[in-house]
């Protein structure tokens, strides 16, 4: 059995006194690795050598500086956390050396308890930061699987039904709560089919009333109806030799359950107001948030065609089975959207992925993914925090301290300005980019509500649910 590799320190300080007694006050308090170096020199020297998890570095040094120094450090693929000390405490140093990339800044003479503090937060900070990159080396292992991420049991077992079932050509029925994913599983299957090379057709069943639903399915003939200039293909038709997804079939009314029955038996359709029946060649993957056996109990659901349909049942479980996914989920949201947003290099702060795992998410995977979205696109700096998180509905923490430093009508602009972008943004998540229900919840006309996105740069379509 291996022993537990232990944190290590080095310090690096061009006065020869400070070394021993900055050694002896640290291993005092902490089980770590200490190393010490006179000059950045003979830093260098030792991490070609030695790998080093955080580095106390001063600043005021002859024939290389502290910041220089820091500047070469991050450089390397993994460099360690810095926390710089000095006995100049100017703040333009510090802001200096943070800009830089140093974790925290020190002045002397050093408080012990503070020294010690911060070196733990440093060191903590460097586990967490490249805990993270090893989270996204696995994420890049996922990307069969589209967004679809997960390395808890539950999941494993997910992509592995995925791998099995998507070589047949069975019917699948995916169960699982509101925003698990259930639509990228559908597509994640088509997608490792002999089918692939053809269409998947998704469509939401509750979205259409029943007339419509039908015609979209099924077709029509000319003449089958007033507005019925010509024929139509129906999404049977679209999504031949391919997959078709019926996303929540749950919702589906009575009398189409009966007609895609038919489907599934017979592999044919008939086009509203044709007398001929179509021979279609089409897989059928469907899904529901639905208590499919409460509802065939109530009569509201056909129990031949659940067993048509549930020939494999494949269950999507929610989040909060499955916390230990939420630091990967909120990785690969975070990279996905700051490309998008073009915040390359934004990058989790210490303490982002704790809190994310912390808080309770019953919208599932959409609403985390939703959350990092809208905080990606209001973060101002490189780094997010979990203060960067705000409320997830959008109803507290709108505002941000006012900077006295402002005169009151640009601190009042600057309020306002991002009140508004806030604001909207939430109530958009909330609503998955609906800009009629969004408008109705804050008590606007539409048209009123969208000249505010587009004064403020909010583009609905963002905030529409992808999984």
């Amino acid at each position: 059995m291996t022993s537990k590799q232990k944190d290590i320190l080095l310090i690096v300080d061009d006065e020869p006194d400070m070394l021993p007694l900055l050694k002896r006050t640290i291993s005092a308090e902490m089980d770590w690795e200490i190393f010490t170096a006179l000059s950045a020199k003979e830093a260098l020297s030792i991490l070609d050598h030695r790998t080093v998890h955080v580095i106390l570095l001063d600043i005021k040094m002859p024939e290389m500086d502290g910041l220089e120094f820091l500047s070469l450090l991050k450089e390397k693929a993994e460099s360690p956390a810095v926390v710089m000390m000095t006995a100049y405490g100017v703040i333009e140093l510090a802001v200096e050396a943070i800009r830089k990339g140093a974790y925290d800044f020190l002045t002397k003479p050093l408080d012990d308890t503070r020294l010690i503090l911060t070196l733990q937060k440093a060191m903590e900070y460097h586990r967490l930061f490249h805990k993270n990159q090893d989270l996204q080396r696995q994420i890049r292992k996922q990307n069969r699987f589209q967004d679809m991420v997960g390395l808890s049991e539950a999941m494993q077992g997910v992509f592995e039904t995925i791998r099995t079932v998507a070589e047949t050509d069975v019917t699948v029925l995916i169960t699982g709560e509101s925003g698990t994913g259930k639509k990228l599983v559908a597509r994640a299957i088509h997608q490792g089919s002999k089918r692939k090379e053809k269409n998947f057709v998704p469509v939401n069943c509750p979205a259409l009333p029943e007339h419509i639903l039908e015609t979209e399915l099924f077709g029509y003939a000319k003449g089958a109806f007033t507005d019925a200039k010509q024929d139509k293909q129906g999404l049977f038709q679209e999504a031949q030799g391919g997959t078709i997804f019926l996303d929540e079939i749950g919702d589906l009314p009575i009398t189409l359950q009966t007609k895609l029955l038919r489907v599934l038996q017979e592999k044919e359709i008939k086009p509203v107001g044709s007398p001929k029946s179509l021979k279609v060649d089409v897989r059928v993957l469907a899904s529901t948030n639905r208590d499919l056996k409460k509802k065939m109990a109530q009569g509201e659901f056909r129990e031949d065609l659940f067993y048509r349909l549930n020939v494999i049942s494949l269950h999507l479980p929610p989040l909060r089975e499955r916390p230990e996914d939420i630091p990967l989920l909120a990785a690969h949201f975070l990279k996905k959207y700051a490309a998008e947003y073009r915040k390359k290099g934004l990058k989790a702060g210490p303490g982002l992925m704790e809190e994310l795992a912390r808080m309770e998410w019953p919208g599932n995977v959409r609403e985390l993914e939703n959350a990092i979205r809208r905080t990606v696109i209001l973060s101002r700096g490189p780094v997010i925090t979990a203060s960067d998180l705000g409320s997830k509905e959008g109803d507290k923490d709108l505002l941000p301290p006012t900077n006295q430093d402002l005169s009151y009508r640009e601190a009042k602009k600057t309020v306002l300005d991002t009140f508004n972008r806030q604001y909207l943004s939430n109530l958009l998540a909330l609503h998955q980019g609906n800009v009629t229900h969004a408008a109705k919840k804050c008590g606007l006309e539409r048209q009123a509500f969208q000249q505010l996105l587009r004064r403020y740069g909010i583009k609905s379509e963002d905030y529409r649910p992808s999984t």
